[in-house]
């Protein structure tokens, strides 16, 4: 697809979805990616991501649409994270956790007409991560989301990327197995 995406968009798309009604906002960041729920500097909570990467914004979101609403009151929704340069025991630790934010990425990107690629987040760590085994996990998850039912912010979402990029609804088909991403 030749469509431009550009980080504006998300963030007007982002803001449209949910700035009204979670008092949330999308934030092109100057460095890494955080989270950070309203406070004295701001009455908004801010889902920021990096460098005004469109990817980096829909991974973003990706967090914030799993968080509920407890964890949605502490900064980077309170998660465990561990940064690369992980052991092979951390590093499955970090891919269990990364399961359904990436799912949730993949239908996001599927729905903007982006490309979505699984990412293992590990470059310098000591064991090489299967990225396929990951990536059929991740894949798992999305068939279940879309045989069982996406949850309603992400739904929400992936409703108005629809819509702003004329994309088709979401069908199994837009998935292909890691094998067939090559």
């Amino acid at each position: 697809m030749s469509q431009q995406h550009h980080y504006q968009d998300l963030i007007d798309i982002f803001d449209r979805c949910f700035m009204d009604d979670f008092q949330t906002r999308l934030i092109k960041g100057d460095d890494e990616p955080i989270y950070l729920p309203a406070d004295d500097t701001s009455p908004w909570n801010r889902v920021v991501f990096a460098h005004g990467f469109y990817a980096s914004g829909m991974h973003e979101i990706s967090h914030w649409c799993i968080a509920g609403a407890e964890r949605r009151k502490q900064v980077d929704f309170g998660y465990w994270y561990c940064p690369d340069g992980r052991d092979a025991e951390t590093q499955g630790q970090f891919e269990s956790v990364e399961i359904k934010p990436q799912a949730l990425e993949w239908l996001f990107s599927v729905a903007a007409g982006f490309p979505f690629n699984v990412s293992c987040d590990n470059l310098e760590g000591d064991c090489e991560p299967d990225r396929i085994a990951f990536q059929r996990k991740v894949h798992a998850q999305v068939m279940a989301y879309l045989e069982q039912g996406i949850p309603a912010r992400p739904a929400r979402l992936i409703a108005e990327l629809r819509s702003f990029y004329s994309t088709p609804p979401l069908t199994a088909a837009h998935f292909p197995w890691p094998e067939d991403l090559c």
